[in-house]
């Protein structure tokens, strides 16, 4: 029987949602498993939490360390995992008892190294909201070009909590650190290591939706770095398909579009202004490629629309689309 580790970076985390976390790894079906706690310098008790955790089962490591956000703690946890494969979850997420055993008899099966399983997200009041991603309706074995096509049209799903990856894919990589979406960063590097991989159908994985983490702010003037950071993927992925993948160039194009336009739609007006250096820089990049913008077949029409109001008078459209909103 091969080993799992599974990784958790925790910081300040309420009780009931990490102990919940934690014993649904502990409850799973596969047996054989390391399960490392990484306490990103909680301030809040929680690290004395994890320690307490611990002391139930004797296959929890605990590390302690200093702040550095969620990819520091998901590196400290691969430096010192001792598995074959490893797994993550957020220490607010929960999964069902299947969750390693479904994807690890996948990846013996069809000789992969990698699974994905599906995942669904509850908010606080535990009923389900929609799915972002939507399951497959069998098993898949998938292509890398087809990941990554997928991943650029925002119909993939690139979180590695739903995912178990031969620790091997680790060499060489790691998440990048002081960033949001680091995962569509990481996993974008990862495909070009992969021929293909299995998606499995069932959603085993439990996303605890809250607004107030990251991108799911409450307060319009509260503007998460995640779209910053997702205008810096896209950059990289439109490098990238350029070099390895050619033919995919207009999704990729697309996919930067798009990925300034989310930028756009969520921007404070306030920090709209001609010394805010990379909100100029997206409004240059959209002029730049009005052309492009307008003839990618990827595009919707409504996306169009929403780019040319946004490259011609930015500010204004924002105001409108703040009011109609509201």
């Amino acid at each position: 029987m091969d080993l799992v580790t599974i990784i958790i970076p925790i910081y300040n985390i309420e009780r009931e949602y990490l102990e919940r976390c934690v014993r649904s790894v502990c409850g799973q079906t596969y047996s054989n498993l390391e399960i490392i706690l990484v306490d990103d310098g909680s301030t809040d008790g929680t690290g004395a939490v994890c320690d307490e955790l611990a002391k139930e089962d004797g296959r929890i490591v605990v590390f302690h360390k200093e702040n550095g956000g969620s990819s520091s703690a998901r590196n400290l946890g691969i430096d010192n995992a001792n598995g074959k494969y490893l797994g993550f979850v957020d220490s607010d997420d929960y999964i069902d008892s299947d969750y390693v055993e479904l994807m690890l008899n996948a990846i013996k099966k069809y000789n992969v190294p990698m699974a994905q399983i599906s995942r669904d997200e509850i908010d606080i009041s535990g009923n389900r909201r929609p799915d972002v991603c939507i399951p497959p309706k069998e098993v898949m074995v998938v292509t890398n070009l087809w990941q990554i096509e997928e991943l650029l049209m925002h119909r993939g799903d690139c979180s590695f909590c739903t995912r178990l990856t031969d620790v091997s894919l680790f060499d060489g990589l790691r998440f990048p650190e002081g960033k949001l979406n680091e995962d569509f960063f990481l996993l974008m590097q990862m495909l070009e290591k992969i021929p293909e991989y299995v998606i499995l159908p069932n959603q085993s994985y439990h996303v605890f939706y809250r607004i107030g983490s990251n991108s799911r702010r409450a307060d319009s003037e509260d503007f998460s770095r995640v779209f910053i950071d997702i205008v810096d993927n896209a950059d990289y992925a439109e490098k990238l398909i350029g070099g390895s993948y050619p033919n995919l160039a207009p999704v990729a194009k697309r996919f930067a579009l798009y990925q300034r336009l989310d930028y756009m739609l969520h921007i404070p007006i306030s920090q709209m202004k001609k010394d805010n250096i990379f909100y100029r820089n997206v409004v240059g990049y959209l002029r730049k490629n009005f052309g492009r913008m307008l003839f990618n077949s990827r595009l919707t029409v409504k996306n169009k629309i929403y780019l040319i109001l946004l490259t011609v008078a930015p500010v204004c459209t924002r105001k409108i689309h703040k009011a109609i909103r509201l």
